[in-house]
């Protein structure tokens, strides 16, 4: 009680010393809110979220066997992108590559590896050519339904595409001249096939000085060589398998007379049995970016690649 009280006596002596000081802080507290309110009224920054809208043109030529692929893509990609605008053109792989050394094409669109002569002449050009591989191909072999040969070892194709078997007998079927046909010679296809067939590149019988016969018929599209086998039934042609369908017939393929014969498919490709499969490539300069970058990572994407087995061709990273 006695603190009590003298606390209390001491606060009635001083208090109108301290009334005084009361009213001096409050006036000091008034200012300084004032002040600090100033400052406060000026309002914050709203964040706001730009979101980056993809747009731009640019151009894929090339391979005819890849065009199928690169159409579809192009055409989803737009749909997702509106301000985007891609061509597609397919003249072939070697018009793809000239073009990219070239500079007159964003992507160029690839059946079969750049080589080293074309690699310098683009590096001749300040261009440097940056592989992708977009899907895996197996390049099918394919006559008439009617047709009753069913298998062919690689000797036995290079013959018929050299000109030294001329007649189906020749080969277990009827009695009848083979009508050869080839895709010409700026597809990558062409090239592939040369290389791996004609030549039997890898095989002990292997002979690079080797060409296409002088009666074999050169195409400028794939589309055309299947549609003259479905109406031919002494013809013979080589397809990505994607373009099979059920009017012509695929042969199985023996790599040698002792091997066994393996039909085209995305099985057999995938466990690496089918002896004529190849990757599908595209080309950028250097490694693509921007626009660019966009479109290849979704034709990569799951979503892209279900286009390719759609297409009857083999995902990547399978």
């Amino acid at each position: 009680m006695f603190y009590k009280n003298s606390m209390y006596s001491a606060m009635k002596k001083s208090q109108g010393k301290w009334s005084i000081l009361t009213l001096l802080l409050l006036a000091l507290l008034l200012v300084t809110a004032g002040c600090g309110g100033a400052s406060k009224a000026t309002p914050e920054p709203t964040a706001t979220v730009t979101e980056s809208v993809l747009s731009g043109s640019f151009k894929i030529i090339g391979s005819n066997t890849v065009t199928p692929l690169s159409s579809v893509w192009a055409e989803n990609f737009m749909k997702m992108h509106p301000k985007v605008s891609i061509a597609v053109s397919g003249p072939g792989t070697g018009v793809g590559i000239a073009s990219l050394i070239d500079g007159t094409t964003d992507i160029c669109q690839a059946s079969r590896l750049i080589t080293a002569k074309e690699i310098e002449q683009a590096q001749a050009k300040g261009v440097n050519p940056y592989e992708i591989q977009i899907a895996s191909d197996a390049l099918s072999v394919i006559v008439h339904p009617s047709n009753p040969v069913s298998e062919l070892t690689i000797e036995q194709l290079s013959a018929i595409y050299t000109g030294k078997i001329t007649n189906w007998k020749e080969v277990g079927g009827n009695d009848a001249a083979i009508v050869v046909l080839s895709r010409d010679t700026n597809s990558g296809t062409h090239a592939f096939f040369k290389e791996h067939v004609v030549q039997m590149q890898g095989l002990p019988t292997a002979d690079k000085g080797l060409e296409y016969g002088g009666k074999v018929l050169m195409l400028p599209s794939t589309e055309e060589g299947v549609s003259q086998v479905a109406g031919n039934a002494n013809a013979i042609f080589y397809a990505g398998l994607g373009y099979v369908n059920d009017k012509v017939k695929t042969i199985a393929i023996k790599k040698t007379a002792t091997d066994p014969a393996v039909k085209p498919s995305v099985a057999t490709t995938l466990d690496g049995t089918y002896p004529i499969a190849r990757p599908l490539l595209f080309y950028t300069n250097g490694a693509p970016t921007g626009v660019i970058k966009a479109f290849i990572d979704y034709c990569l994407s799951e979503e892209g690649q279900k286009v390719v087995l759609e297409a009857g061709f083999i995902p990547v990273g399978k």
